[in-house]
């Protein structure tokens, strides 16, 4: 696959440009109006037809070729972060506050790129709807896509995505079949005591001492009822009770965060919790109410698809930059959610190891972060062989 990469490297300038234009102009969470403008327009003008506004602020563009009737997804995420940018990069944010932290505008810039060569020059026998989804960073924008239509409007035979992974080596394709990232939930718990005096505990219900109990106890939720080869974990994040040495509040709240990667030990750690702490509230004399809201789902790769991209990968830069089954992560991606209703896989490509300027390593999240640019081309040039692969004559089997 030299002469595709070659192609899309050949080109890759135009999408560098193109990324740090996104990244000089970042935006939260539906509010991706000039992204999701620019996106659109550059793919009206190679072809596409294009549907905005899914969602919100999605953008679909489709291309039809030939009377195939396979249908692919390849969706790219859009949406920044509420971090101040101290990457030191020339093309550094604008907006005070806010950054591209998690490299949305490279999915964004690959996906863009690959959308214009298979618009030039792609060989494939059927449909391609291209996904610029907005709202990943706890927004819930692939729920919202779906809410409005998102399958029944551009269906799906599989959709595919992909996510730059820092402290890999830049370029190293990493794939995983079955639980790939975990599950993500959100509770409150708020414990109503009886305040009082701090000289006079004995005339008071303390709210405090019930929470302090309850955060131990807490650690033995996963130590103690998930099986060991598991993963899982409950945080607690954050403790806010009082505003005096000498006053015990009437009341104290907890928040957690809890992630698992398999749906019976996510449901397990959900009723264990809960458990748990209307025993621990009661032995301390208070009263205690749990707010759980489910966050992302776990996202799981389906064996077919997965086994697809990871041939992909293999053909495009061979078995020395392919891990062929990578460890799952603890982190939750809303792409799970697509992949509750159709077929498919997340794969990771290495932003790199090192901790310099442009090097990759710093981790996502962080206010020093920047995608590296280089991999546009490569990125680009895995989409469009996987497009041609899936929608070629011949293809994996998946489900209608």
């Amino acid at each position: 696959m030299t002469y595709l990469l070659q192609a899309l490297q050949a080109r890759a300038g135009e999408f560098i440009s193109l990324r740090r234009d996104i990244h000089r102009h970042p935006e939260l969470a539906f509010e991706e109006h000039r992204t999701a403008a620019l996106v659109a327009d550059k793919l009206e003008g190679w072809g596409y037809a294009v549907e905005r506004g899914i969602g919100g602020t999605g953008v679909v563009g489709t291309l039809v070729r030939g009377r195939g009737t396979r249908r692919l997804g390849l969706r790219a995420d859009m949406d920044a972060l509420p971090i101040a940018e101290a990457s030191g990069a020339e093309w550094s944010s604008r907006k005070a506050g806010v950054m591209h932290a998690c490299g949305h505008d490279g999915h964004t810039a690959m996906l863009l790129a690959a959308a214009r060569h298979l618009a030039e020059q792609g060989s494939f026998d059927g449909t391609l709807h291209l996904i610029f989804q907005p709202a990943e960073e706890g927004g819930g924008g692939a729920l919202r896509m779906m809410a409005d239509g998102l399958f029944e409007r551009f269906p799906c035979d599989a959709v595919f995505a992909m996510h730059n992974m820092p402290g890999t080596e830049q370029g190293r394709f990493v794939l995983r079949e079955g639980a790939a990232m975990a599950s993500s939930d959100y509770a409150t718990v708020t414990l109503t005591g009886f305040g009082g005096h701090g000289a006079m505990p004995h005339r008071a219900a303390d709210p405090i001492v019930a929470a302090a109990s309850i955060v131990m106890a807490l650690q033995t939720v996963v130590s103690r009822n998930i099986d060991p080869l598991q993963a899982a974990v409950v945080t607690v994040g954050a403790l806010h009770a009082g505003k005096a040495n000498n006053v015990i509040p009437a009341s104290a709240t907890l928040e957690l965060s809890v992630r698992a990667l398999d749906r019976e030990v996510r449901a397990t750690i959900e009723r264990r919790v809960k458990a748990l702490v209307a025993a621990q509230a009661e032995s301390f004399g208070v009263t205690a109410q749990v707010d759980w809201k489910p966050g992302y789902a776990v996202l799981v790769n389906t064996p077919a698809e997965t086994a697809f991209a990871r041939e992909v990968a293999l053909e495009l830069v061979g078995e020395a930059q392919v891990t062929l089954q990578g460890p799952p992560l603890t982190g939750s991606e809303d792409f799970a959610f697509m992949l509750e209703r159709v077929p498919g896989s997340y794969l990771l490509i290495g932003n790199g190891t090192g901790e310099g300027a442009g090097e990759g390593g710093c981790m996502v999240h962080n206010p020093g972060y920047d995608f590296n640019d280089a991999n546009i081309g490569l990125g680009s040039a895995y989409w469009v062989l996987l497009a041609e692969r899936f929608l070629a004559a011949k293809g994996p089997a998946t489900a209608a």
